[in-house]
Order: C-alpha cells, then structure tokens, then sequence
C-alpha cells in the first residue's frame, strides 16, 4: 500500500521551527512492506523552513503569529499534496497532528494562545475530499488495528 506521510516523520526538517518529528510508528509502516510517499504541504507551498508559526482563522485564512496572510500558500501545497497522492496510488495519508495544513478533526484555534479546537487543516480536508483515509500520527496506533 502507497500511503502519503508528513515529511517530517520521516526526519526531515521541514516543520516551521525548522525541528523534524521522526516517528518510529511511520517507520515501522515501511518496515512492513508499505511504500511511504513524503509530503509537506507547507514547503510544497513555497514556505521556508523556518518560518513564522501559522493558525488557521475562523474565516479560512492561513495567518502567521506576526499578521502575514499565507493562504494561498497553503492552498497551493495541499493542491500538490493531493495530487502527489493521486500520481502514487495512495489511499492514506498519515499527517501531523494539529497542523493548519494537516490537523484532522483537531487544530489551533487561531489565536496562537495553544488553543485547541475542533477542525481540519487545509491539505487534511483536501486529501480527505479527494477519497484518502486521513488521520493524524494519534490515530494511527488504533488503525494499524482496524483498517
């Protein structure tokens, strides 16, 4: 199975403070035959790595903790997010938790104050809209049970 990851679980520094989340879960996937497909819907976008941290707004914008409107940069990653996921197959998408572009069911309300609440990042809800199986690295643990 073809299954789209965020690429920092793989290591790679690509999250906005330039840090990588290495997920042994992810690797264990690979392990087991999987073919992991690595994305990161911000650099796909044209962001820098670092950038300023970013929230999703209760109106759909992207904005940066310093007021910079990164929308459509987010838009355009999660556009080619999705179709690399549709070029390889992939029928899952393994994304990081809370992330404006790849939170699923769960992401920062906006204010940059850590508070959580209920919604979907910009590439999350476009892979889910194009038929991918999305969950975050939380979810995983119960999936690899119940697929």
């Amino acid at each position: 199975m073809n299954i789209l990851v965020s690429h920092c679980f793989l290591g790679e520094p690509c999250r906005y403070d330039g840090a990588s989340r290495l997920d042994r879960q992810i690797i264990e996937l690979h392990r087991a035959g999987h073919t992991l497909i690595p994305v990161c819907p911000e650099v796909l976008g044209g962001l820098d790595v670092p950038r300023s941290p970013a929230e999703l707004q209760p109106d759909g914008r992207v904005v940066t903790q310093d007021g910079q409107d990164v929308t459509s940069a987010y838009r355009s990653g999660a556009e080619r997010a999705v179709s690399i996921a549709q070029e390889h197959g992939c029928t899952v998408a393994i994304l990081k938790a809370r992330s404006p572009s790849c939170g699923c069911g769960e992401i920062y309300d906006g204010t940059f104050t850590h508070t959580l609440t209920s919604g979907w990042g910009i590439a999350a809800r476009l892979l889910e809209e194009a038929g991918l199986e999305v969950m975050d690295e939380e979810h995983l643990q119960s999936w690899l049970y119940n697929p």
